[in-house]
């Protein structure tokens, strides 16, 4: 099994990986998100995501972009600490961390068989549902219900003062 450490990697490293794997066989999906103070929800969805291809690839919005979609506050951890426990998790088999607020380029530099968005999502409302359709991809739903979420976590936890 790869270290976590392992599993994290470069845009354009994973891409070199995607297509060995590609050329063995196997099918890609591709998961993202902020994964700011992981959670069950976090976990639930990887989880689905990893259910639709052989290979899971996570992409982490980097610090500036979490910032920009999550507000003052946010991230909470750093892109690398993230990214860390993400790659930690058994189902998850490669990590990116980028920078943009949506995960286009990485779609397009990938081209994975299967883009997986959570259920806070309908097939009609991925943002990039279009770009999957061009390469020829598909989407997928997975996770479980969407009642779980970090910006609750964190109010809860900043109401229990010690």
């Amino acid at each position: 099994m790869r270290t976590a450490r392992a599993k994290i990697a470069s845009l354009a490293e994973v891409q070199a990986r995607m297509e060995e794997v590609r050329r063995r066989g196997r099918t890609v999906a591709l998961a993202n998100g902020c994964f700011d103070v992981l959670h069950v929800g976090h976990v639930r969805y990887l989880q689905g995501a990893k259910r639709e291809a052989d290979v899971l690839v996570v992409g982490v919005n980097g610090d500036a972009s979490v910032r920009r979609l999550k507000g003052p506050g946010r991230p909470v951890l750093g892109e690398q600490d993230r990214a860390f426990m993400v790659a930690a998790l058994r189902t998850v088999d490669h990590v990116v961390v980028f920078a943009d607020d949506d995960v286009t380029r990485l779609l397009l530099a990938l081209r994975p068989d299967v883009h997986c968005k959570g259920t806070d999502y309908t097939l009609d409302t991925v943002p990039e549902r279009e770009v999957v359709r061009s390469y020829g991809g598909r989407t997928a739903i997975v996770g479980d219900p969407k009642d779980h979420d970090t910006r609750s976590l964190l109010r809860r936890i900043r109401r229990e003062k010690p």
